[in-house]
């Protein structure tokens, strides 16, 4: 609205301006000029402001010609209808900008319920576990694109998954939604998360190309521990005391290229957090092409108060050394069990069977081998 009264406000200013201009130079008539104002109008100004606008300029036109000494009504026609037809073009400009613009609204609408409804926002607690999730598109004006979450409440416990697919755009968001879609089919019936992976890969291999693949993380929170399945995703953290890597004790590959994974157990009380993240995240690059540090920043921004904080400030770690251009799909979802009970969760103060496949981070920023996969 502001625009549109401000180009208003311009082509007003400039009707006025021709005027002056006009009485000045006594010798010379500028009256066609009055067609400026509504053509300026009509570039941001809707129909009916530019119709007044025209009738304006018309009857200044007029006006002007009879104060540059026109005795005749012949002699006043010429000028006013120069400017009535330049208007009546302006009028249907303005017109039809409007229905464009209008059309193009309904559909950025529908385009993002649609990719909200694909890219569900994961609750604040669910299945006994809280959540703070972030989701930002590479591509500009989208809500989400190769990069996926969702949640699942199970039989089995709280089941999550998130993706990364190849490529960007909206091959990308297509892909990305076949995942969702067929996770959410079979998330509730699968017998165990290695279960669900293999299926997984079965039921998308008639979505895949012969050189697509996703990687993806499957999670499932019971209490005292998360059991892991990973597919070529980079290995979560674990954020407590120290921060760990979980890295898969057996690298498998991404679905797509027919992973057979391995079921991973790792404790997790209910004073530590899970941080799960794509590729986004960690080669996120400075003006050097230095990629993003997992490093004593990170622990210390994922052990702040409340999940929200923790998320807001490892964000604006990623910020400050990309300076805030992010080239990649970025997907992190920090989860932490929210029980106060310790009773409740037999692992708070030990770790779960099989969890030896943690790693401390390095001061430096490490990662676990065979945990990246290129993309395109």
């Amino acid at each position: 609205m502001s625009s549109s009264r401000g180009w208003l406000l311009l082509a007003l200013a400039t009707e006025a301006t021709v005027v002056l201009v006009d009485v000045r130079l006594a010798a010379m008539s500028l009256s066609g000029l009055l067609i400026v104002g509504p053509l300026l109008a009509s570039l941001r100004v809707a129909a009916r402001p530019t119709a007044l606008l025209t009738f304006l300029a018309v009857g200044l036109a007029i006006a002007l010609g009879a104060a540059d000494g026109a005795l005749y009504i012949v002699d006043l026609v010429p000028p006013g209808l120069f400017v009535a037809v330049g208007g009546c073009f302006a009028i249907l400009t303005a017109r039809m900008r409007t229905d464009r613009d209008r059309a193009l609204a309904r559909m950025t609408r529908i385009a993002e319920l649609t990719q909200r409804a694909i890219l569900r926002p994961i609750p604040p607690t669910i299945g006994g576990v809280a959540f703070a999730a972030y989701c930002r598109s590479a591509t500009n004006q989208a809500l989400m694109g190769g990069d996926l979450y969702d949640t699942a409440v199970t039989p089995s416990g709280l089941r999550l998954i998130v993706g990364d697919v190849k490529g960007k755009g909206l091959d990308a968001v297509q892909l990305a939604a076949a995942v969702l879609g067929r996770f959410r089919e079979i998330a509730y019936v699968a017998p165990d998360l290695v279960g669900l992976a293999k299926s997984l890969d079965a039921l998308l291999s008639d979505e895949l190309g012969t050189e697509d693949f996703v990687t993806v993380l499957l999670a499932e929170f019971v209490p005292g521990e998360v059991r892991l399945v990973n597919c070529g995703h980079h290995p979560p953290l674990r954020a407590g005391l120290q921060l760990d890597v979980l890295a898969p004790p057996t690298p498998a590959p991404p679905l797509g290229l027919h992973p057979d994974p391995v079921l991973q157990r790792a404790g997790l009380a209910s004073n530590e957090r899970l941080l799960i993240y794509t590729d986004g995240l960690v080669e996120a690059r400075d003006a050097s092409r230095i990629m993003f540090p997992l490093n004593h920043k990170i622990k210390a921004a994922l052990t702040a108060p409340s999940l929200e904080e923790a998320l807001d400030a490892l964000r604006r770690l990623v910020f400050e050394h990309t300076g805030n251009d992010l080239q990649d799909d970025l997907v992190l979802v920090l989860a932490q069990p929210a029980f106060d009970d310790h009773a409740d969760w037999p692992c708070t103060n030990s770790r779960a069977p099989g969890s030896g496949a943690a790693n401390d981070v390095s001061e430096s920023g490490g990662r676990a081998p065979g945990a990246r996969h290129d993309r395109s």
